[in-house]
């Protein structure tokens, strides 16, 4: 399974930077999502993610890690799937409006032929 999680945040880090260098903004919006995606399967296999164990105290169980699941890494989660929300909301409306005000879809403003002239 370590395999396998790893191969996955190994893919969309790789497909979230390709994203990344192209020139049209939509490319880039989804790039940063796929960023963000990989960034918290991260996060949640770096906190020893434990199914047998309750994420609650109770009476008779030691408050330890040992005996319980760390909120920590679900915490972190939870803020950066909020963050990562608000961060693609203002890139869409920033995409929008220099699509709107440019006439094109690219990051720079100008079709890919304009820029060799």
């Amino acid at each position: 399974m370590d395999v396998a999680l790893a191969s996955a945040i190994g893919v969309l880090t790789a497909a979230g930077v390709y994203l990344l260098l192209r020139s049209r903004s939509f490319d880039l919006i989804l790039g940063l999502t796929l960023l963000s995606y990989a960034t918290n399967l991260l996060i949640f296999a770096s906190g020893r993610l434990r199914t047998e164990v309750v994420p609650v105290l109770r009476d008779g169980v030691a408050p330890t890690l040992a005996h319980h699941a760390d909120p920590l890494p679900q915490a972190l989660v939870l803020t950066a799937i909020v963050i990562s929300f608000a961060m693609t909301a203002v890139a869409v409306t920033l995409a929008m409006r220099g699509r709107h005000d440019n006439r094109v879809d690219h990051v720079d403003g100008n079709e890919p032929a304009e820029r060799d002239r």
